[in-house]
């Protein structure tokens, strides 16, 4: 979890009052967004922030931005907007597409910057780098002196050693090979560009540099200081929406210090992507039931106590429409994505020390669901059969899925931040991570035959949180002498102690050798899964040398068709 750390003076001046002395009446506040007081002198309080999906608060201008309403200095959604246009367009180069592909900029005027809110800035920054910002990997922000800047900029690439400029706290101009190997900067971030022949490079319309991101602003545009009034923001990373959510949280920041918020036009040469104006400051809407609200919370609050509880959570309230509230969530909460995130910040505006705890109000004998009795005889019958349980993450990544397993990509739940890039969506199907657990253990003696009972989690625009939850089956053998027969035998022999009659039809599959893999027809309609051998494709993509044979079924359609007592 992040710690803050905030001057007194500081914050105070932003919320328009004093803070209490004690640490335990400032606990008391900084409980309301889920904050609490590790140290506390005359000049200094560090935040522990217990909430790590809430970017807004990493700085001191979301604390207190979140506080005013909390305290009812504010009230209602803090509005933001886009006063004009700021001159700036931003050509992208084609050739970052699979460097460091995205880009987004605004510019800020009439910033009131103290020696204070400047430290405070570059904390915000730092923190955003290294959190949400994955170390700079994911994004990475730089602030200019927009008065030395002169657009229509660049965000191009360079070769190593083309361009030379002075980097931030360095006094000689170095290459951009000498900054990785001599800046501090670069060689803490230097193996994000490494591995590729040319750098990113931002420069403006003279061929002046801005900076090298992900590693150091130039010292001569890139260096803000209490005389600086206009402040040109620049993000740049691998995540699209990552970058536009990292840009709104910086210039939002800026803004709380006085200034006016002006947009920038991005011109990227990407099909997917033309002109682009940033930063998008538009609100979302939300429908909140009200009895849901009081279900959830466990009291029958009124609609008029729910609205006064959301507005000081900084939500607006658009209209009420029979027994739903229209909700506003504010452009820099990427966090509220269901009711439920809602029905949260009220019961904490409320405070939850006030919510009574009591004994749920029903009696309950304990015992095994009919799906968990099942589960287990598979289990055992899988064992009886000679395989091996193991078991493996429920996050993957395209590649395991999809380019390792020869099949064409397919829609899949994709983490919005993953933290690392092995892990970037939630697995549609288990046979990739028994062929990637394969791959890991060819020091280990053949035959090898294993076998997981676990979860998938398949789209499903039906489902509240359009995603659903599939039990799944799969098992693979292999060794020199693997085969279809061997499979087959292994699925007879499990379908028939379960009481269920198949067939086989035959089927095509990249992940499978054609003229060897059928679906699984159970009940003489229902297809509930894929049996075969493995291509030789995929055994050469995740380097094994045994032939191999598998099968995988759909426990979510077998628990249908199976009656246990």
């Amino acid at each position: 979890m992040p710690t803050i750390e905030v001057e007194r003076e500081d914050l105070e001046l932003l919320l328009g009052m004093k803070l209490p002395e004690s640490i335990e009446e400032i606990d008391e506040i900084l409980s309301f967004i889920k904050g609490e007081a590790k140290h506390i002198d005359e000049k200094e309080i560090h935040i522990d922030v217990k909430d790590s999906n809430r970017a807004d608060i990493w700085g001191v201008e979301g604390i207190a931005r979140a506080l005013k309403g909390i305290l009812g200095i504010e009230r209602g959604l803090k509005r933001y907007s886009v006063v004009g246009g700021s001159g700036v367009t931003v050509y992208v180069d084609p050739r970052l597409r699979d460097i460091r592909p995205y880009i987004a900029c605004a510019v800020v005027r009439d910033v009131n910057l103290s020696d204070a809110a400047i430290r405070h800035i570059m904390r915000f920054q730092d923190k955003m780098d290294q959190t949400y910002g994955r170390g700079r990997r994911r994004t990475s922000i730089g602030l200019y002196d927009f008065d030395l800047v002169k657009p229509p900029l660049r965000y191009t690439v360079s070769k190593p050693d083309e361009i030379s400029f002075v980097p931030l706290g360095f006094e000689q101009e170095m290459t951009l090979a000498e900054i990785l190997e001599k800046h501090p900067k670069g060689i803490e971030y230097g193996h994000i560009v490494r591995q590729f022949d040319v750098w990113p490079i931002f420069i403006d319309s003279r061929g002046k540099v801005l900076s090298f991101p992900p590693i150091i602003n130039s010292n001569d545009l890139g260096r803000v200081t209490i005389e600086t009034r206009n402040i040109l923001v620049e993000v740049t990373g691998t995540s699209y929406k990552t970058v536009l959510y990292t840009l709104t949280n910086i210039t939002l920041a800026l803004a709380d210090r006085g200034g006016k918020i002006y947009s920038a036009i991005i011109n990227y040469p990407y099909e997917d992507l033309g002109e682009v104006i940033t930063p998008n400051l538009e609100t979302e809407k939300i429908c909140v039931n009200i009895n849901y609200v009081r279900k959830i919370i466990g009291m029958p609050l009124g609609i008029d106590e729910i609205i006064d509880l959301l507005e000081r959570s900084r939500y607006g309230v658009s209209e009420i429409v029979g027994d739903d509230i229209v909700v506003e969530i504010p452009c820099y909460r990427p966090d509220v994505m269901h009711p439920i995130d809602v029905v949260e910040d009220i019961a904490i505006a409320y405070d939850l020390n006030k919510i009574k705890p009591r004994w749920p109000q029903i009696s309950t004998i304990g015992g095994l669901l009919p799906e968990s009795r099942l589960r287990s005889l598979i289990r055992e019958l899988m064992i009886g059969l000679g395989y091996q349980e193991v078991l493996t993450f429920t996050l993957t990544n395209k590649t395991v899925l999809f380019e390792k397993m020869n099949i064409p990509p397919e829609r899949v739940i994709e983490v919005a931040n993953p933290k690392v890039l092995s892990m970037t969506c939630l697995r549609s199907w288990l046979l990739p991570s028994l062929m990637e657990l394969l791959s890991h253990n060819t020091h280990v003696e053949y035959p090898q035959r294993i076998f997981e009972v676990g979860y998938c989690v398949l789209p499903d625009e039906k489902q509240p949180n359009r995603a659903r939850d599939v039990e799944k089956l799969a098992c693979v053998t292999i060794h020199s002498e693997a085969s279809f027969s061997e499979i087959k035998s292994a699925l007879d022999a499990l379908l028939s102690n379960l009481g269920l009659k198949y067939r086989l039809e035959e089927t095509v599959h990249g992940s499978f050798i054609e003229g060897r893999v059928g679906k699984i027809i159970v009940g003489g309609l229902e297809e509930v899964g894929l049996i075969g051998e493995i291509n030789p494709q995929v055994l050469e993509n995740w380097g094994l040398e045994n032939p191999a044979a598998a099968f995988e079924i759909d426990l979510s359609k077998i628990w249908k068709l199976i009656k246990i007592k």
